[in-house]
């Protein structure tokens, strides 16, 4: 990307961020709130403190990793809205097997293959939307959102029929060496997922600007009959790059399994797979700038319940959207 397009997209990031400070000091000065006083508490509480701090990298710790999901896709010209599904497959799937793993099993032994099966869940269903993109004519956009919720309704009916210990909707726990340890942040959920939702940013840097199949997917995102006719399997590019969202968003559901409740619960991460487009959708679809977005979100998410003595909850929920939207806006970025 051009240093010209870079600073265009900070500077549509910023514009956004800014707005949507107004915004909440507007709504705020409706609440009957200073919005001094409640922007000051929000940043003190959420930053003045070690717990605080750790929150807010345990909430960015999916959002990194389902707006992977979303970013990979739109490289193709695709646009994941099945991050949500990906992740409550992988999540089950994870839960499944990290509790089957024999109890005296090693972390080093134990975490990659729940992170593994996680991934193969998610890239599954990631697959099987890209396929039908490419294969059948389907959009994807509808495929996944009907995958969504029959991914959904699937896993109650398994966890019903086999997985739910007792009278709870939550499976077996998973064995002690599949357990992410926690950063131990003063008592926080922060956790050593926040590492492999890095590495999983990082990763897709490169595999975006230095392998072969990156060029693939921006040459089919540029234009897939452009691409078709010089050569290029446009299919298996579409295909390829759900696969990847996938396990992107498999990922996340490891880290809910594994570092957070350490077994599958019905419900568990909902509402992630869909902010996750946000997240994507602020940060331009590149990694780095990822990072960055979910950072911005989990502090929003983070602040928001430091606060719910002065101002309603849903105020984090509409500054959130005010910074996609104005982002959107400013960039001229229309989803699909």
């Amino acid at each position: 990307m051009s240093p010209a397009a870079v600073r265009r997209e900070l500077e549509a990031a910023l514009i956004a961020i800014l707005v949507a400070l107004a915004a909440g000091s507007l709504l705020m000065i409706v609440a009957g709130v200073s919005p001094l006083d409640g922007w000051r508490t929000m940043a003190v509480r959420t930053f003045g403190n070690a717990y605080g701090l750790g929150q807010v990298i345990y909430r960015m710790t999916p959002l990194v990793l389902t707006g992977l999901a979303v970013a990979v896709p739109l490289r193709a010209g695709l646009f994941n809205i099945g991050g949500e599904g990906q992740m409550v497959a992988a999540a089950l799937v994870c839960a499944v097997v990290a509790a089957a793993i024999p109890a005296g099993t090693p972390a080093v032994i134990a975490v990659p293959l729940g992170l593994a099966a996680a991934a193969a869940a998610g890239a599954g269903v990631g697959a099987a939307t890209g396929a039908l993109r490419a294969y059948r004519g389907a959009h994807e956009v509808i495929a996944a959102i009907m995958l969504n919720a029959i991914i959904a309704g699937v896993a109650l009916w398994l966890g019903n029929t086999w997985l739910f210990t007792g009278e709870s909707t939550s499976s077996a726990a998973v064995v002690a060496g599949a357990r992410l340890p926690s950063l131990g942040i003063t008592g926080s959920g922060a956790s050593a997922s926040i590492a492999v939702a890095v590495v999983a940013a990082a990763g897709c840097a490169w595999l975006f600007g230095r392998t072969v199949t990156g060029f693939r997917w921006r040459m089919v995102g540029a234009g897939p009959d452009a691409a078709r006719a010089s050569g290029l399997d446009v299919a298996r590019a579409q295909v390829s790059a759900m696969a990847v969202a996938g396990a992107m968003a498999g990922l996340a559901g490891a880290h809910f399994v594994l570092a957070d409740e350490h077994a599958y619960q019905d419900g568990l991460g909902r509402g992630q797979g869909f902010l996750g487009v946000a997240v994507a959708l602020l940060a331009g679809g590149r990694p780095a700038a990822l990072v960055a977005s979910a950072f911005v979100f989990g502090a929003l998410a983070q602040g928001g319940l430091e606060v719910l003595e002065l101002v309603p909850k849903e105020i984090v929920d509409v500054l959130q959207a005010i910074v996609v939207m104005v982002a959107a806006v400013t960039l001229g970025r229309r989803p699909r």
